[in-house]
């Protein structure tokens, strides 16, 4: 199995239709790794980013939208689908309001879901690095409605753990604790020069030294808080297209 193939996190109770549904997964090419409760696959997550996580949404201790909602504190831009024997009423609404991407009942049809995976890994990946926690979880509800996988950084040290091959667009706050986003910039150039990078700030004055260097170094925009949401979403969808 290559290195970059995609990854899918695969958390069902049962174990044999789990290790046959990793089975089948396994052999369209994916890396899968499974667990059989929530916490297992919480420590899991802990250690490795995945692109797509498949969870059982009645499990003994964690259930699945618990399990997502700790999943999505860690690894943001995983995308979530929660498989149930029990759709309807307001399981999946509180599924897809805690930020899932769609719910799917059992027994799963492979077609369906082989299709949404597919689907979810095309959505472009952006890295959001910015200390505010609110702002961030806005531009993850706003991205998320259109189509994008999100990551989210605090901090450069989250940026450069959250950083992927795959990331297509990096959101840079230039001041952050502990340092500029200069910082990250470069970071960002020397891990994945293939990814675009974006500027925000809110301080336009004090930080036009600083821009105006980035610009000469290869940045490829800046959005100016508080965004003007069309054109922030305009320019952020020219960059994710490349």
């Amino acid at each position: 199995m290559s290195d970059d193939a995609p990854s899918i996190l695969l958390v069902e109770y049962d174990v044999y239709i789990c290790e046959n549904m990793a089975d089948i997964l396994t052999d369209q090419g994916f890396r899968v790794d499974m667990a059989h409760e929530g916490m297992i696959a919480l420590e899991l997550v802990r250690r490795q980013p995945y692109d797509v996580a498949l969870l059982d949404l009645r499990m003994p201790g964690m259930d699945g939208l618990t399990l997502y909602r700790e999943i999505k504190k860690v690894q943001a831009g995983t995308v979530a689908l929660l498989v149930t024997a029990y759709v309807g009423g307001s399981t999946a609404e509180e599924a897809i309001a805690a930020g899932a991407w769609r719910v799917l009942s059992k027994p799963v049809d492979l077609p369906r879901l082989l299709g949404l995976i597919e689907e979810a890994l095309e959505q472009p990946l952006v890295l959001v690095v910015d200390d505010d926690a609110d702002l961030c979880d806005s531009l993850w509800d706003l991205l998320r409605e259109r189509g994008y996988r999100v990551c989210i950084a605090h901090d450069g040290r989250q940026a450069a753990e959250r950083l992927r091959d795959s990331t297509r667009v990096v959101l840079i706050d230039l001041k952050l604790p502990g340092g500029d986003g200069d910082e990250v910039f470069h970071q960002v150039r020397v891990a994945n020069p293939e990814a675009r990078t974006m500027l925000t700030t809110g301080y336009r004055a004090e930080t036009e030294s600083m821009v105006e260097r980035l610009w000469t170094e290869g940045v490829n925009a800046i959005c100016y808080k508080p965004f003007d949401i069309p054109e922030f979403l305009g320019t952020l969808g020219q960059l994710a297209r490349g």
